[in-house]
């Protein structure tokens, strides 16, 4: 009986084979989608979330720029790559302008450790913004065209709606999926296009209340390093295990376990000390890097207005005039209010010793 298999006996490609452009969707401004297939009609192999290297014939010589994949294992017969052209963009604005189906461009890979598949969980966190979302777009696939419930919290954090990556078609497989829960965050609305979702920065707020259960989630986080900075210390602020939290840098994918860049945040530690000299009041005080400002003044003995003390309503804001501190808030106190010193008590906590105008 002949195998009539539309994958029988097919061959896996290889990085030796060009690939060839199939086609070209446009996403978002600047933005577009590239399919590619293998011209020998090979089958794609690789893990949800890694990333390709192309070999891009740029005016001036070829440059090499790594795209995560955005299409999934589980559709192998083509593969895809959605790219933004940046301001300064060289390789990436190249192929906006010139490729067009039927080029060919040398691609090295699929390589990458960043994928779901290699941490599984019954519950996942996935937090983007921007085209950070391309990683999580092939994992979401992949969970999809299983065809069980996964179970995924998937969080974009994008400059305005119609800058959505994506969005449409995650919509459309979480409206077939009930485990599929999408949240966005924009930082403003579209004009004339009513916005009822979250706006703003991401913070612990949100998240507490976009995953009311992130404790018990392994999370993927993917997007700007300042980006990355602010989820991480969200989450560890809020107690997650941070030994379950996973990223991907734009500028430095990993192949290796090697190559992962070293997470060296500054947190506080619950045995280590700090001091607090609080200089109009001529109090110093002896405590835990995990206490807070505000708790430490007030069993001084001392008064620091507040209101919300989660960092949200700003009352709580003093001047830092010497150490520092970790501060993590809600949209309390302005960027630059912090240049110039400020901080919120309720959510500051001493790294060594601080001196605060109390």
């Amino acid at each position: 009986m002949n195998d009539l298999s539309p994958f029988a006996e097919r061959a896996i490609w290889k990085d030796a084979e060009m690939l060839e452009c199939v086609s070209i969707i446009p996403e978002v401004p600047n933005v577009a989608t590239f399919t590619f297939r293998a011209p020998s009609d090979a089958l794609f192999n690789y893990l949800p979330g890694q990333f390709l290297t192309l070999e891009i014939p740029a005016p001036g010589g070829p440059v090499y720029r790594t795209y995560t994949i955005s299409s999934s294992p589980s559709r192998p017969r083509s593969i895809s790559i959605t790219a933004k052209a940046q301001d300064t963009s060289i390789g990436t604005r190249w192929m906006l302008d010139n490729l067009a189906p039927g080029v060919q461009i040398r691609a090295v890979g699929p390589a990458g450790l960043f994928s779901h598949m290699s941490h599984p969980a019954e519950k996942y966190l996935f937090i983007s913004a921007g085209s950070g979302i391309t990683p999580m777009m092939a994992m979401t696939t992949y969970m999809f065209d299983l065809g069980s419930e996964p179970d995924v919290v998937f969080i974009n954090c994008a400059r305005r709606p119609s800058e959505i990556i994506f969005r449409e078609r995650l919509e459309h497989m979480a409206s077939r999926v009930p485990g599929i829960e999408l949240k966005w965050v924009v930082e403003t609305p579209d004009r004339f296009a009513p916005w009822t979702g979250y706006q703003g920065q991401l913070n612990q707020l949100m998240l507490g209340l976009m995953a009311p259960d992130y404790l018990e989630r392994e999370v993927f986080c993917c997007g700007p390093e300042p980006f990355m900075l602010a989820v991480r210390e969200a989450l560890q602020g809020m107690g997650f295990d941070m030994e379950r939290y996973h990223q991907e840098s734009f500028q430095a994918p990993a192949a290796t376990a090697e190559e992962l860049p070293p997470i060296d945040d500054t947190v506080p530690e619950q045995n280590a000390t700090a001091e607090i000299s609080f200089a109009l009041s001529g109090v110093t005080a002896s405590c835990a890097e995990t206490d807070t400002v505000l708790a430490v003044a007030r069993s001084s003995g001392l008064n620091i207005p507040s209101g919300c003390t989660f960092g949200l309503c700003g009352t709580c804001k003093i001047r830092k005039t010497a150490g520092e501190v970790h501060m993590v808030h809600n949209g309390g106190i302005s960027d630059d209010d912090i240049a110039e010193g400020y901080i919120l008590a309720c959510c500051s906590h001493p790294i060594g010793a601080v001196e605060v105008e109390v």
